[in-house]
């Protein structure tokens, strides 16, 4: 029987920020926008969903008196992405 794939990384923009992050120490939010290709609204928001399910740490502070925003994977967050790569490959049988 498969098993539920989790519907916070069941995403496309979700996927693919936690995707960046398994493979950083941590990453700024212009990269992860440059990376995604997102608008900084839509991001903002996909951040904070992950930050509210606890698979984000997000810190922000200015460099150079410019805003910045640093995003990186929780140990939470490394343990749901393997879940669901898991789930996901059962789905396709591998």
């Amino acid at each position: 029987m498969f098993k539920e794939l989790d519907p916070i990384l069941h995403s496309r923009l979700r996927l693919a920020v936690m995707s960046l992050l398994m493979g950083v120490k941590g990453a700024e939010f212009t990269y992860l926008k440059e990376q995604t290709n997102a608008t900084p609204g839509n991001l903002s928001v996909q951040l904070q969903k992950l930050k509210e399910a606890g698979y984000i740490d997000i810190k922000k502070q200015f460099k150079d008196n410019y805003p910045q925003t640093t995003c990186r994977i929780t140990t939470e967050g490394k343990k749901a992405f393997d879940t669901y790569v898991k789930n996901l490959q059962d789905y396709l049988g591998r």
